[in-house]
């Protein structure tokens, strides 16, 4: 763009480095349009010097610049943040009365937006979103420009009167009295908001939905009013849109919930204690197969089983940093004997302290302690989900104590563990994640770098591209992160390693060198399922309720055609039993096809053995699987035999 004689130009750097000279003043807009107009018509907002802004903002002085597309992590939160502020609108437009507490854009696999909003004696319903969504459509095709005011405490504080926007007000009466705020307005709605924003309400475009409704405590606190929750979803177009909606019905018929309600699998306390599971016998079951399969691993891999208390006295806590930097995730103090001791939000301080009750010598590194240890975190009651946000649960948790010699062998050994784990559950799809130092951080450049430099050398070594989350690390060391990817292609944090030059220092951790003189170790934290309530959820969700065999609770059902054949049938389940096979015998009078239809469909079980009058006769079963359909006839030995081959392969 050239210069102008009464005009300042400044310079803008662009991502790829290249320079260029605009006016000052000079909006995102503008200098999009300069670069292609393709690019100006996907753009829906500006990062100025690092700083994300509505393409409207005005560039005054040299800056790195960088234009967000729609398509982009940056341009889909900004889409989603709008059809917030657009979703409210509509509903305003349908409630009047209704008050509005928050609609922020969040980072979820079925949601991309919600706003929380005070219906009073104007209820709303399910009935009522799909006239929400029709009324956003109008407002789309409106176009109305995303205006942004800011104003000082006081002018802010005088519209929020005039909007009576009683949630927002408390908001603006704490701020600092020079504190400056922001409000947004597109047509005649208006509402508090730091933005960014698209530049007009037709941007939004037509790829987006409104979801459901739900309920959530005014602040996620439970002892506050109920506020109505209404979730929405938006992408870059329709298409991406639609095929989200089949996502989300597919998700719907793997719902945990559902499917461990159908199955008898588990329950949760509800009013005498939500977000605190109750396993029933069959979930019970399976939770017993993973936790024997986990310890046997890691009894075989050089671990130690460690155990550690549910409590301890609030000084562990305060020594651990818990109570500085996690005391709202954690529980309030129970007194005993005039001492407050505190439920476990985590297990490391114990495990710090087992290494700490005696002298140790570098000649008995690394320890390797690990504890299937039950925690408890508060979570807000709107947070809650089912399995996968709880209050208390078991953490599949083990921490290793080593040199910073050994650091790097006990990553790649963590590492290798880790994905050999999630495989043998049937996880294939995996997306690494390694974070480095943040800002703020305790240790030494030297030991950061070591850490780090470990990490990467573990993701490189395993052959599976990864990330790199530059100052995502935790304040006490560099961390690797790996999700896992279900059946629909679903990502789900499970597995964490940590580097930990923390707790040694607070705790005074040592041991004794070849030199004879003492040094700190160095800790890693890691978890491999992550949470067990948690990772059974994502089991249920990946089969659909019915497990692989060696996991199954019922292996085979032993069904009977009709009443002369329940001898026989009785028989036959007894020998498998006795063979170690996990049997339910149907006898009943019900026909042979509902029968079949209940333990495959219904129940979930992956095998049924037939007996008839052909069955009878030669003492066989005829064996069906649930996938792969008729197995042919095949004798009680060869039935043991095909179930334990399956068992063996772990399909």
């Amino acid at each position: 763009m050239s210069a102008t004689s009464d005009s300042k130009q400044i310079e803008i750097t662009l991502p790829d480095g290249s320079k260029r000279s605009y006016p000052s003043g000079t909006t995102g807009f503008a200098i999009a349009e300069s670069i292609g107009k393709k690019l100006a018509k996907a753009a829906v907002g500006i990062v100025i010097d690092g700083e994300q802004r509505d393409l409207a903002a005005p560039v005054d002085a040299d800056a790195s610049v960088a234009i967000i597309t729609r398509e982009s992590p940056a341009g889909l939160e900004t889409l989603r943040h709008s059809a917030a502020h657009i979703m409210a609108d509509a509903i305003q437009r349908l409630r009047p009365k209704a008050k509005l507490w928050k609609g922020p854009a969040v980072d979820d696999e079925r949601y991309g937006f919600y706003y929380d909003i005070d219906f009073g004696d104007e209820p709303i319903s399910a009935d009522d979103l799909p006239e929400i969504e029709r009324l956003m459509h109008e407002i789309v095709k409106e176009d109305s420009p995303f205006e942004r005011r800011e104003l000082g405490k006081e002018d802010g504080l005088r519209i929020a009167r005039e909007l009576d926007d009683i949630y927002k007000i408390p908001i603006l009466e704490r701020m600092a009295e020079d504190e400056v705020v922001s409000f947004y307005t597109h047509g005649k709605f208006t509402d508090l908001c730091r933005g960014p924003h698209i530049p007009r309400s037709s941007y939004l475009g037509d790829g987006f939905a409104v979801l459901t409704i739900a309920g959530a405590y005014f602040g996620d606190d439970a002892g506050n009013k109920m506020l109505t929750r209404i979730y929405g979803h938006a992408f870059a177009d329709k298409k991406a849109m639609e095929a989200h909606k089949l996502r989300l019905e597919e998700a719907a018929k793997r719902d945990h919930r559902r499917i461990g309600k159908d199955l008898d699998l588990f329950s949760t306390m509800g009013e005498y204690g939500a977000g605190l599971v109750l396993w029933h016998p069959k979930g019970g079951f399976v939770r017993h197969k993973i936790e024997e399969f986990w310890r046997q691993k890691h009894l075989d891999g050089g671990y130690d089983i460690v155990y550690s208390p549910h409590v301890a006295k609030s000084e562990l806590w305060q020594c651990s940093g818990h109570l500085d930097f996690y005391k709202e995730s954690m529980y309030s103090p129970m007194d005993i004997d005039g001492q407050a001791y505190l439920l476990k939000p985590m297990n490391c301080p114990f495990h710090v302290m087992m290494f700490k009750d005696r002298r140790r010598s570098y000649r008995e590194l690394p320890f390797r302690w690990a504890e299937l240890g039950t925690v408890y975190r508060y979570e807000g009651a709107g947070m809650l989900h089912g399995l996968l946000r709880v209050r208390g649960f078991t953490q599949d948790d083990a921490h290793i104590f080593c040199t910073p010699e050994q650091l790097d062998a006990e990553i790649v050994r963590v590492l290798d563990f880790v994905l050999e784990m999630l495989r043998a559950f049937g996880f294939e799809d995996f997306e690494l994640e390694l974070s480095t130092r943040p800002e703020k951080a305790v240790g030494s450049d030297e030991i950061w770098e070591k850490a780090t430099a470990a990490l990467r050398a573990a993701l490189e070594g395993s052959g599976i591209a990864f990330g790199v989350d530059e100052g995502g690390g935790a304040f006490y060391g560099p961390k690797i992160d790996v999700k896992i990817r279900d059946a629909i292609g679903r990502s789900w944090q499970c597995s964490t390693i940590q580097c930990d030059f923390n707790l040694p220092e607070r705790f005074d951790l040592s041991f004794i060198g070849e030199d004879g003189s003492q040094h700190r170790p160095i800790m890693l934290h890691r978890a491999l399922l992550g949470s067990l309530e948690r990772f059974f959820g994502i089991l249920v969700e990946q089969h659909v309720g019915c497990f692989p065999l060696w996991l199954a609770p019922t292996q085979i059902a032993v069904i009977s055609v009709g009443e002369r054949h329940a001898e026989a049938a009785t028989k036959a389940a007894a020998a498998l039993r006795k063979a170690g096979v996990r049997v339910e015998l149907d006898v009943a009078a019900d026909k042979v096809g509902a029968k079949i239809r209940k333990h495959l469909w219904q129940e979930k079980t992956q095998l049924v053995a037939v007996v008839g009058d052909q069955e009878l006769e030669s003492g066989d079963l005829t064996l069906r699987h649930r996938n792969d359909g008729d197995l042919g006839t095949m004798s009680v030995d060869a039935v043991v035999a095909e179930i334990e081959r399956r068992v063996a392969a772990r399909t």
